[in-house]
């Protein structure tokens, strides 16, 4: 009967995935590609969608690098339990609970215009809200998560054993942090910078409203899907929208990729 419950059960799951993401992700395809390569080609070379790819692919680099240096810190003090480090996991959790769209909002009333931390940064020159500088806040706001998560159960399994046996050798923080922990943390830093390329990829909400989805100012690759559904330019719509589906797919078997990777890596240790 068990197996029956199991082959049931994994049929079910299959069929619902067919439906939820093969289907979607084939008519997509087919969309993109029902005019044949040439209208495909043209549509995703445009000015307004090479601009809006380039902007995306611009935002994702920074937000690695962003996530990289402030996810690790974070996850060393929420694994050591450093005092506040209640805290931090908060910080560190809320993007997971709090809609993009807010988000977005809450840059708006901080770093907006009219506000007193966006008034004073417009002094000086610098603008936050309906510009790039914004558009990378909201983004490393909802991606933030993945590397502090898949890293601190890595630091936690580790110890601190090497690390006090690099000190005792007269090794420097740095030395030991390039040498005793990244060899180590590879893997779960992969994974966590793999996750965070496919969010950037996909951010839609927080980054809508933060940028304004100015034209050729402030657009990204699914801002420029959103405006071109909404102008009825179809063809363009699914070229973009195919693009990015076939990078979450490639996202996706690195993934698997990573993960085995850092199974084998557990193993070894």
């Amino acid at each position: 009967m068990s197996k029956v419950w199991t082959v049931v059960g994994t049929s079910i799951a299959y069929v619902w995935l067919l439906l939820l993401v093969g289907v979607p992700f084939a008519a997509v395809l087919v969309g993109a590609l029902a005019g044949g390569w040439g209208p495909f080609w043209q549509s995703v070379t445009s000015q307004e969608a090479l601009f809006a790819l380039r902007m995306t692919g611009e935002i994702t680099g920074v937000t690695l690098l962003a996530n990289l240096v402030l996810g690790l810190p974070m996850a060393f003090w929420i694994a050591r339990h450093v005092p506040g480090w209640r805290i931090v996991q908060w910080l560190v959790e809320l993007p997971l609970s709090v809609s993009p769209v807010v988000a977005g909002l809450a840059l708006i009333v901080v770093y907006g215009p009219n506000a007193l931390v966006g008034a004073f940064l417009l002094h000086l020159h610098v603008k936050v809200a309906f510009a790039f500088p914004g558009m990378v806040l909201a983004t490393i706001f909802v991606t933030l998560p993945f590397i502090v998560h898949e890293t601190v159960p890595a630091i936690r399994a580790i110890g601190d054993t090497q690390e006090q046996a690099a000190y005792v050798l007269g090794a420097s923080p740095w030395r030991t942090l390039w040498r005793v922990w990244l060899p180590q943390l590879k893997w779960s830093i992969l994974y966590g910078l793999a996750l965070t390329t496919a969010r950037s990829l996909g951010e839609f909400g927080a980054v809508l409203v933060v940028s304004g989805s100015i034209v050729m100012v402030t657009e990204t690759a699914t801002l420029f899907v959103y405006q071109a559904s909404v102008n009825n330019e179809m063809q363009a719509a699914y070229a973009v929208s195919a693009l990015l589906a076939l990078a979450s797919f490639a996202l996706i078997l690195l993934l698997q990729f990573l993960k085995r990777a850092g199974g084998r890596n557990l193993r070894d240790h």
